[in-house]
């Protein structure tokens, strides 16, 4: 897609306030209201401007974990992780490691859980490297889904029951909000 100055404008206006009305990027660009309107309108449907709405895990005090893996089966572990209320988002990615994987929750020990428990213990997955997200350059919104629908099994595949497990015993994992064996406040 080519994009012309104005259009270049436009997206770093919405960058900077997603909330900016068009008639003030009008007077910026120098172009009617319904001009704007247009270029708007074109500009999402080519996925050019996004607008993303969620919670920002790091101004809400929760903890965000990058996790870097090498598996033989990527797209397993991402869609083991897709509906799963902790998962922020995933990325496939070349160098060392050929997944990315970011996760968010008000305990260090879940995030830990869900990596020793869901993640190391794949017998697909051969290096894992865990951290903690300490700040952000940019504000990083995750569309998260708080009042997820119950259902009977994790989304995330895992056989079991958290009531049994022993890291959600000993209170080291929150369990999974979308089973309601859940011992956290934030979901």
């Amino acid at each position: 897609m080519e994009l012309d100055d104005k259009d270049r404008t436009i997206i770093t206006m919405y960058a900077d306030d997603p909330d900016i009305s068009q008639e003030r990027i009008a007077k910026a660009v120098k172009l009617s209201q319904p001009s704007v309107a247009a270029r708007v309108s074109r500009l999402r449907r080519v996925g050019a401007l996004e607008k993303n709405v969620g919670i920002s895990p790091l101004k809400m005090g929760l903890y965000l974990a990058k996790v870097d893996l090498t598996s033989n089966e990527p797209e397993a572990i991402l869609c083991r992780f897709r509906d799963c209320p902790y998962f922020a988002n995933g990325f496939s990615v070349s160098g060392r490691h050929n997944l990315c994987l970011l996760f968010f929750s008000e305990s260090v020990t879940t995030l830990e859980s869900i990596v020793n428990g869901h993640i190391r213990s794949d017998p697909s997955v051969k290096e894992v490297d865990f951290n903690i997200v300490i700040t952000a350059e940019r504000d990083f919104v995750v569309p998260a889904r708080l009042r997820a629908e119950r259902v009977k099994e994790p989304p995330c595949g895992m056989k079991g029951d958290c009531l049994k497990c022993l890291s959600f015993l000993e209170k080291k994992c929150m369990g999974c909000p979308a089973t309601g064996q859940y011992q956290g406040s934030f979901y």
